[in-house]
């Protein structure tokens, strides 16, 4: 007669699956924000126009000079466009496994790092939805520009048809920006590779440049966005130092104590 089996065979894959259904629900709570926010478009232009005249006042008004940039030589604008549509997923959710499989440790602090993050960051959207550089006058939508070159539609980087499921007033902060100084932060933090780190600050500044330059995207909405993520690891750090210190009580109560005899 077999026994009934207490434990899983595989608890290393059934963790995995575990943790992509956690970022799956994440990726799903990103991109439905606007089921829930709100999607009047005069209060987000408001916003918009006051992040402009904060940057103006900063000397950090550099959108326009960008998107002219961007506009103006083609190749660029296109490459931009694939840039903004893909990056941002698929080098987050490489970074992602490349942790997992560095082991809990490494892997444990980063993902809640990322998750406290992006949570301020929809909560953000629903409080003070803004409009991005191309809902304004001036401003061009490098991105509807080549939507006939890509997968994408007219409606920010959303494939063809579906750009009524993305919230396209979630401006402020970039998520773009703050995924990519995440990748960064955490290949510097555990890659031996000299390249991989290099790579890794290249990524964000890339995804900075592109997110501006593409019109998505105020000078602000990015330093919000690294703000947001700095927040989410200094959150993680004091979860993992209490984590710690319970463990450390609770085995310190056990070697007083002795184990219970069984």
């Amino acid at each position: 007669m077999r026994s009934p089996v207490a434990l899983p065979r595989f608890p290393r894959l059934r963790r995995g699956l575990l943790e992509l259904v956690l970022i799956a629900t994440l990726y799903v709570g990103y991109s439905a924000s606007r089921l829930f926010a709100d999607d009047a478009l005069a209060p987000a232009l408001e916003r918009a126009q006051q992040l402009l005249h904060l940057e103006t006042l900063l000397g950090l008004h550099w959108e326009a000079t960008l998107n002219q940039v961007f506009v103006e030589i083609d190749t660029l604008g296109l490459l931009a466009s694939y840039w903004y549509a893909t990056a941002h997923y698929v080098v987050t959710l490489v970074a992602l496994v490349w942790l997992y499989r560095l082991g809990t440790e490494r892997y444990l602090p980063g993902r809640r790092a990322l998750v406290i993050a992006t949570v301020l960051g929809l909560v953000m959207y629903l409080m003070m939805p803004t409009a991005p550089p191309r809902f304004v006058e001036g401003y061009v939508d490098v991105l509807s520009l080549h939507a006939a070159d890509g997968w994408w539609g007219s409606d920010a980087s959303a494939p063809r048809g579906l750009g009524g499921l993305t919230n396209q007033l979630a401006a402020f902060p970039s998520l773009h920006a703050g995924w990519s100084l995440w990748v960064a932060l955490v290949v510097q933090r555990h890659s031996r590779s000299h390249a991989w780190r290099v790579f890794g600050w290249a990524h964000a500044g890339i995804t900075t440049v592109v997110i501006i330059g593409t019109g998505n995207h105020w000078v602000v909405d990015a330093v919000v966005g690294w703000l947001v993520v700095l927040a989410g690891f200094a959150t993680a750090e004091l979860w993992g130092a209490r984590d710690r210190a319970r463990a450390e009580v609770g085995s310190r109560e056990e070697s007083e104590h002795g184990a219970p005899v069984g």
